[in-house]
This record gives structure tokens, C-alpha cells and sequence, in this order.
């Protein structure tokens, strides 16, 4: 039987750790999560892998280190609200959610979005909803959010989910130029997103944020 409580720790030890992310909350969260629960059943055993973990529909779940480092550079605090774009099964919304006040999910396929409400509430996270619709239209009825995060790589990012940030507050993307990607990490002043470079990361371009979008650096 596969002992996932020291998978956990060696990705830990071995991934997020020596990424240089120490916080207590993020480190905590990550050793509870049980990442093997939020991919399907055929790659339980994948799950803890230093890589993406590949999904269905060209899909993927970010490697731990790419995770770590977005939450390290966001900062959540236990009082703020977040949308978390993309989750998939829900493994960066139930991580995100040991960190926040409330964190709502957004999956546009209905299926998915409902095993993934499955999957966080046999796993007790009361603090979290997944909202079914596009994932580049962001869930407004919820918002407006202290934090957004989009779980896949960006080429633009739309609008529609700018104008769901709060002033002063925080969205990270991962933005791919073919095969290079970087984090980076906004935050909105005077109604506008200033955006800082913060690591180097990869993974594949969700479709909806590939093209057609008001965007510039």
C-alpha cells in the first residue's frame, strides 16, 4: 500500500522547500492536501511527481514547486477571498482554502466541476465552491476577490477577470512565450494591474486565455 503522508513530505523536502518557500501556512497546507485525492484514480501514483500531472482535455496540474511559489508570492491572508481559475479537481482551491477566508473555483466544464465539489467536501474543505462557467469570464456574482490565480499557462488575460480584482489586490499568471514561461504577479492600483516578473515556470496555454483578450505589460 503507497504511503501518499511520505510522498507528501518528501515533496515538501524535495520540491517546494528548496524553492525557497518557507511559509508555515503554505508548507502546512501542502503536507495536509492529500494531492493523490484531486487527480483521477489511474495517476494516484503520479501525483507527487516533480512535473505536471496531465489531465484530460489538455489539461494539467502544476508542478508543487509552481504552486508553492504562487502562493509564497501572493501572500494570502485568512481574511481574504479567492478566485482560483482552472483548478481541475480542486487541489489548488483546497490548498489555497487552509490559507483564505473563502476560495471559489471556476471550471467551465459541468462535470468536472461537479466532481471537483465532490472531491473537496470528502476532504472537509467548507470554505471553498466551485463555480461552473467560462474560465475567462471568472465568477463576478462572487467577487470582487483580494487574490485571483489561473492554474495553467496565459498568453492574455481577459478583462473580465481584471475587473473582478479589488483595488490593492493580487492576481498571479503564468505567462507563456512558447516554450518559456514566467510568473508574474499584479496588482491593481488606480483601477490599472502592474505587473512584476516573479519565476520562471511552464504549462500549457488554456484555451481561453490564448488569444483575443485587451492585454499589455
Amino acid at each position: 500500500m503507497t504511503d501518499f503522508a511520505a510522498r507528501r513530505r518528501t515533496m515538501v523536502d524535495t520540491q517546494v522547500r528548496p524553492s525557497d518557500v518557507t511559509k508555515f501556512p503554505i508548507i502546512d497546507a501542502m503536507l495536509t492536501v492529500k494531492r493523490e485525492n484531486f487527480v483521477p484514480d489511474a495517476q494516484r501514483e503520479a501525483a507527487y511527481v516533480g512535473d505536471l500531472v496531465e489531465l484530460s482535455g489538455g489539461r494539467c496540474l502544476l508542478e508543487p514547486r509552481t504552486l508553492a511559489k504562487i502562493l509564497d508570492a501572493l501572500n494570502i491572508s485568512g481574511h481574504e477571498v479567492v478566485l482560483d481559475v482552472a483548478p481541475a479537481l480542486g487541489y489548488s482551491t483546497a490548498v489555497a482554502a487552509r490559507m483564505a477566508q473563502l476560495v471559489v473555483g471556476v471550471e467551465q466544464d459541468e462535470t468536472l466541476a461537479e466532481e471537483a465539489q465532490s472531491v473537496l467536501m470528502e476532504a472537509d474543505v467548507d470554505n471553498a465552491i466551485i463555480h461552473t462557467g467560462p474560465l475567462d469570464q471568472g465568477a463576478a456574482e462572487h467577487g470582487p476577490y483580494d487574490v485571483i490565480m489561473v492554474q495553467g499557462g496565459v498568453v492574455q488575460v481577459p478583462d473580465a477577470l481584471l475587473d473582478q480584482l479589488k483595488e490593492h489586490g493580487r492576481i498571479a499568471c503564468l505567462f507563456m512565450d512558447g516554450d518559456l514561461g514566467t510568473v508574474r504577479i499584479g496588482r491593481k492600483s488606480g483601477g490599472k494591474v502592474s505587473w512584476r516578473y516573479a519565476f520562471n515556470a511552464s504549462a500549457p496555454v488554456l484555451p481561453a486565455f490564448a488569444a483575443d483578450s485587451v492585454f499589455s505589460l
